[in-house]
């Protein structure tokens, strides 16, 4: 079977972690202000691993102060001593024990506060990015980030971290304790540890490379589910059911052979190092026992350095298996440093938006509450303001752009649109309609001409307010999990209730609101799934009515609405554009013969422009595209 290609633009990152000291360093200063935490664990950790140093080396102690001299010679004295050593040994197992829960206590507390800040950073710069970095990465892999990185970050930070320190003191304490005990035993300990060690960079290696590709096919397999479960529609329409399963089969097929692979590795690791440690035991058993018989070590010596021997070996292997877990959590965790180090949204504007008072004289006075009338305001150099009111007035002028370096989309576009002026853009699909509109928004920023608004180039507009100052209605619509009062208030979130059902109103989106089941207080979810596309369209309208922005954006906007419910609103939409500067851009002739001025594009050029009747008498492409047809596509 041949591998699908993805559907989806944009390739998901390698989860390699590149810098390794780099990503440790940033996660660490996440945890900066909970540090006199991390002392209590730290010091915790130090108690539960001596704790369970010191209580093993009490064997040598029982066996060779206490149960020899009592075996066929009870002697009261030493039976006393017998029990207060027991309980001695208890109460350190018992302090291990609470020092272990406490350490994986706070520590989870710790991790759990850590992944909250990192979540708020990462959404904060998702919110920041331009929307170029969405129309280059998929939906699944930006998912990604908040479930499969941030989820194997939780597990590290919350068990790895302190389990690895833990398991790194045992070790430290467990050795001297053995040299301390039997040097010449140590040395066999030692020869065979290089054995574990080899074992664990072979096999562990050859696990952590394959646990990076299954964390880069996970990413794939999640963007192509998102995209097909969006999709729904259109695979069902055109019964692409089959096709849809077998390319996700390969996908599916791609992630199992990794991970696969990645938990072999993985989990032979631990039966190698668990039959290495059996045999290292048995050596030292035997060895010892021969140093016990020629009394050259106590009973109690070798016993006890037996347990030394398990001890040892069980965190060495802990350490092995937290090895995979804490390199595919620092890949997941530099993913996320790569997102929020990502260059944000540019923004060089420093003219903003106010609303202003205009009296009888044309004086402009700036005010803090909403007139309906706004202004751009600049500071001088003297923090002088100066205020320009808000008109709508918008031209191109020989605006070149691409949205990659070898791609031109549009060629050296020039056109006004006065204060007031309906603009309309007609054109094949591809000709450049909807880039003109998102260039009025700063979405992208144009290389080579300029945009000016009421004659300030639109890059000295802060771009916040840029965009307050206009109101856009998209062809695909999108509603936010809410009551539909909310949706409509998306527009203006000041508003109130009476302009929410006047918006409405004007947009004849009223009549069908009412029949909901619960009117206005009516909770959409899944994107407004329980309302037909020309119910969310009305909605979509209704939000930009209430905006009430002196320039209005219509991409598509009445493209899901049929003709009679066209009919109906366009009386609505002609109260909308009343007064504003508007952009069309619609295949519609219904749409757009009203308009004051026409744009036809063809390959991001304007080939031709005027009004309805101009250009038909042209008998140009406006003409052919019109004649005889209800739709300019």
């Amino acid at each position: 079977m041949s591998k699908p290609k993805p559907i989806m633009r944009g390739q998901m990152p390698m989860a390699k972690p590149n810098n390794l000291g780099n990503t440790v360093k940033r996660v660490g200063s996440y945890m900066k202000e909970y540090k006199w935490l991390l002392v209590i664990v730290f010091i915790a950790i130090i108690s539960s691993a001596l704790a369970n140093v010191i209580g093993i080396s009490f064997l040598q102690v029982i066996i060779d102060d206490y149960l020899e001299p009592l075996i066929g010679n009870y002697n009261e004295t030493l039976m006393r001593g017998f029990v207060t050593v027991i309980g001695v040994m208890a109460l350190i197992y018992f302090t291990g024990a609470l020092s272990t829960y406490i350490f994986q206590r706070v520590m989870l507390h710790v991790s759990t506060k850590t992944l909250y800040k990192i979540r708020i950073d990462l959404f904060t710069k998702m919110e920041a990015l331009p929307i170029k970095y969405y129309d280059t990465n998929t939906h699944g892999d930006l998912m990604s980030h908040y479930t499969n990185d941030i989820d194997t970050l939780r597990e590290v930070l919350s068990n790895g971290v302190a389990n690895f320190i833990s398991a790194m003191i045992t070790v430290v304490g467990v050795f001297a304790m053995m040299i301390y005990f039997s040097w010449e035993l140590t040395i066999i300990v030692l020869l065979m540890l290089f054995l574990m060690l080899f074992a664990v960079a072979t096999i562990g290696g050859k696990s952590a490379g394959y646990f990076v590709q299954q964390q880069q096919h996970l990413g794939k397999v999640n963007g192509y589910i998102e995209e097909m479960i969006e999709g729904q529609k259109v695979i069902k329409v055109f019964s692409r059911q089959e096709q849809v399963v077998e390319d996700f089969k390969v996908y599916n097929e791609e992630l199992r052979e990794n991970a696969t692979k990645a938990n072999t590795f993985a989990n032979i690791l631990m039966p190698v190092m668990g039959n290495l440690s059996y045999i290292l035991y048995a050596i030292v058993a035997m060895t010892g026992g021969v140093f016990a018989i020629y009394e050259r070590l106590t009973l109690g010596t070798v016993v006890a350095f037996l347990q030394f021997t398990r001890t040892f070996s069980q965190p060495i292997a802990q350490l092995s298996q937290q090895l995979n877990a804490v390199l595919t959590a620092l890949a997941g965790a530099e993913r996320i440093f790569k997102v929020i180090d990502h260059d944000p949204e540019e923004d060089e504007g420093h003219i903003t938006l106010v609303p202003v008072q205009v009296d009888d004289h044309g004086e402009i006075t700036e005010v803090t509450e909403s007139t309906g009338v706004f202004a751009w305001k600049e500071l001088k150099q003297d923090d002088t303001p100066t205020y320009t009111l808000v008109r709508g007035n918008v031209v191109f002028n020989e605006v070149v752009f691409g949205y990659e370096p070898d791609e031109t989309v549009l060629k050296g576009i020039s056109l006004y649109a006065k204060p007031g002026q309906k603009i309309a853009f007609v054109g094949s699909t591809g000709a450049g309609k909807t880039t003109i509109t998102n260039l009025i928004n700063r979405f992208y920023d144009v290389p080579a001409g300029n945009i000016s608004y009421d004659g300030i180039e639109i890059n000295k507009i802060k771009k916040s307010d840029l965009r307050r100052s206009l109101s856009m209605v998209l062809q695909d619509t999108h509603l936010f999990t809410g009551t539909v009062m909310e949706n409509i208030r998306y527009g203006r979130l000041d508003a109130t209730d009476e302009e929410v059902y006047a918006a409405a109103q004007l947009a004849n989106a009223d009549s069908f609101i009412q029949l909901l089941p619960e009117g206005y207080e009516t909770v959409l979810t899944s994107d407004g799934g329980n309302l037909s596309q020309g119910q969310r369209q009305l909605l979509a309208i209704a939000r930009a009515a209430i905006a009430d922005a002196p320039v209005l954006i219509l991409d598509e906007a009445t493209s899901s609405i049929d003709t009679r419910t066209e009919a109906l609103i366009q009386k609505g939409m002609d109260r909308l554009m009343k007064g504003k500067t508007s952009f069309i851009i619609a295949h519609r002739l219904s749409t757009v013969r009203n308009a004051d001025a026409i744009m036809v594009l063809e390959q991001g050029e304007i080939i031709e422009r005027g009004n309805h009747d101009q250009l038909i008498e042209e008998k140009g492409k406006y003409y052919q595209l019109s004649a005889g047809m209800f739709e300019l596509s």
